[in-house]
């Protein structure tokens, strides 16, 4: 396989453009097993939403680079849904209604072969060296008394990894889909608004509310933990804002 085209560089792996493919290149020959967790997942949801109206890159190889794990999928080409709303702001509503029909449908689907959700913050939350083991046994105790879904769970919802073009509306980056609790989903959605485009964050999760039927604060009884498995990923500017919302017990 020949790597032709340099698209975006990060911190466990590289995207390349070769031959209308997009080649995932992981940085370390130990990255092995998060190559083939990946590749497993994205090919799980790949099955389930076969019959849904969301479109997804099909993945077509699973192959060593230069000595690196790769994953080779479909190249989508398009503006992303971030593009589209910097480019029309007149526009935001029509987007942000779209962005939350994807993300419902998203939800309605059902994968109890995904490893789960709560597992993977459980794991993130225990691991942080940023808070006290009082509040970790707070964080746990809250995530533990959660109800347990098995639903799709994307992970990263956020517009930039929405591509649309004549063909369609496709979701991309799928490596971090679990089974679980959607309102988890919508408060991680939400955290990434606040994040990078804090005027769309509370726009979107009423949105979300009204069309899913969810109670607002119990998207939001999610917040503190979401932001706490946030702290192993986020930056150092963002961490004041993480710490804030791990310390708030209840919302309005």
């Amino acid at each position: 396989m020949e790597l032709k085209n340099f698209i975006a560089h990060g911190d466990i792996y590289d995207i390349y453009e070769s031959d209308g493919k997009s080649i995932r290149v992981y940085n370390k020959p130990e990255y092995k097993e998060k190559c083939l967790y990946a590749a497993l997942t994205h090919a799980r949801v790949e099955t389930t939403l076969v019959n849904s109206f969301i479109k997804m890159p099909t993945l077509h190889e699973v192959s060593v680079v230069d000595g690196k794990w790769a994953i080779s999928y479909d190249f989508i080409k398009g503006k992303t849904m971030q593009e589209l709303i910097d480019e029309n702001p007149d526009k935001v509503d029509t987007y942000l209604n779209q962005f939350v029909d994807i993300q419902c449908e998203i939800h309605a689907q059902y994968m109890p072969l995904l490893s789960k959700l709560k597992d993977k913050m459980t794991r993130q939350i225990k691991s942080l060296g940023a808070i006290d083991e009082i509040k970790k046994y707070e964080l746990l105790t809250r995530l533990d008394s959660m109800p347990k879904h098995i639903k799709l769970c994307h992970g990263n919802f956020e517009p930039k990894n929405i591509i649309i073009n004549d063909e369609g509306t496709y979701v991309i980056n799928w490596g971090s889909a679990r089974q679980g609790n959607a309102s988890a989903d919508v408060a991680r959605t939400y955290l990434l608004f606040c994040l990078k485009n804090p005027a769309l964050a509370e726009k979107y999760l009423d949105k979300y509310c009204v069309k899913s039927g969810t109670s607002k604060k119990y998207v939001q009884a999610w917040l503190p933990i979401v932001a706490a498995a946030q702290l192993l990923k986020g930056s150092e500017n963002e961490k004041e804002l993480l710490m804030k919302w791990i310390d708030v017990v209840d919302y309005e």
